[in-house]
C-alpha cells in the first residue's frame, strides 16, 4: 500500500466527510478535509496534494472551480456528485478527471479506485501482487506458487486476496468475513470461516504463513 499521500477532500456533507476521512485515514492517507470552496482554495495555498476528491455541488460554488486552481499542481482528480447523467460525467474526464462517482457509492469501492490511481502513479502493476514464493494475477485471478498454477475457489481467491491486500495488519474474523460473500451473493458464515483458512492453509503451505492471532484476528506477514 502507497503510505501518507496526501488528498484534498472537498465535501459539504459532514456526514459523509466524516465516513470518507475515517476510512482514508485507515489506509494511511493524510486527508485534509474542505467544506467549501473558499476553505479548499486555503489549503491549496498552504500544502500539496497527491489527490483531490472534490464534490461537484458545494455551498458556495462547484467542484470544477478547484480544479482549475489546481491545474498544473495536481492532474489526479475524483469527481463526486449526486448528477448521474452522461453529459456531466463525459465534461468531467474530458476537462482532465481521472474519475467520477456518482453517490450515494460504495465506500470500499471508493477506496479501490483510490489505491488504484496511486498504484498507477507509482508505476506499479497493479494486476500482479507478489508476496513470499507466491505470485497473485488479479486481472485473471490465477494464483501460482514459485511459477507452479495453484488450483482455488472463488472464495479461497477472495480470502487470499484479502490477506495479501493487508499484509502485516492484523484483521479481525468480522472484517475478514465483511469482504467475502459467496457466488449467490450471501454473507459468508462465521464457522465457513474457519473451514476456508484451513483449506488455504493446506493448499499453499508453508509458502504463506496465516498466523491466528488469539481473541482478534488472523494476520500474514510479507
Amino acid at each position: 500500500m502507497i503510505k501518507n499521500n496526501k488528498i484534498l477532500l472537498l465535501e459539504d456533507d459532514l456526514m459523509i466527510a466524516g465516513g470518507l476521512i475515517y476510512a482514508l485515514e485507515q489506509e494511511q492517507y493524510d486527508v485534509t478535509h474542505a467544506k467549501s470552496i473558499n476553505e479548499a482554495k486555503y489549503h491549496i495555498q498552504q500544502d500539496n496534494f497527491d489527490l483531490a476528491i472534490l464534490d461537484m455541488q458545494l455551498p458556495d460554488g462547484l467542484g470544477v472551480e478547484i480544479q482549475e486552481i489546481l491545474k498544473g499542481k495536481i492532474t489526479q482528480i475524483i469527481f463526486l456528485s449526486v448528477i448521474d447523467d452522461e453529459g456531466n460525467i463525459v465534461k468531467a474526464f474530458e476537462s482532465g478527471a481521472v474519475d467520477y462517482i456518482t453517490k450515494p457509492f460504495r465506500l470500499k469501492e471508493l477506496l479501490a479506485r483510490v489505491k488504484r490511481i496511486f498504484l498507477q502513479q507509482s508505476g506499479d502493476n497493479i494486476d500482479i501482487i507478489k508476496i513470499g514464493s507466491i505470485t497473485l494475477n488479479t486481472s485473471s485471478a490465477k494464483v501460482y506458487i514459485s511459477n507452479e498454477s495453484i488450483d482455488l475457489t472463488a472464495l479461497e481467491y477472495k480470502l487470499l486476496l484479502t490477506f495479501v491486500q493487508n499484509v502485516g495488519k492484523v484483521m479481525t474474523r468480522e472484517q475478514i468475513l465483511d469482504h467475502l460473500w459467496d457466488t449467490n451473493g450471501n454473507f459468508v458464515e462465521d464457522n465457513t470461516l474457519t473451514v476456508y483458512i484451513k483449506r488455504l492453509r493446506s493448499k499453499l503451505g508453508e509458502s504463506i504463513n496465516i498466523k491466528t492471532v488469539r481473541g482478534i484476528g488472523y494476520r500474514v506477514d510479507s
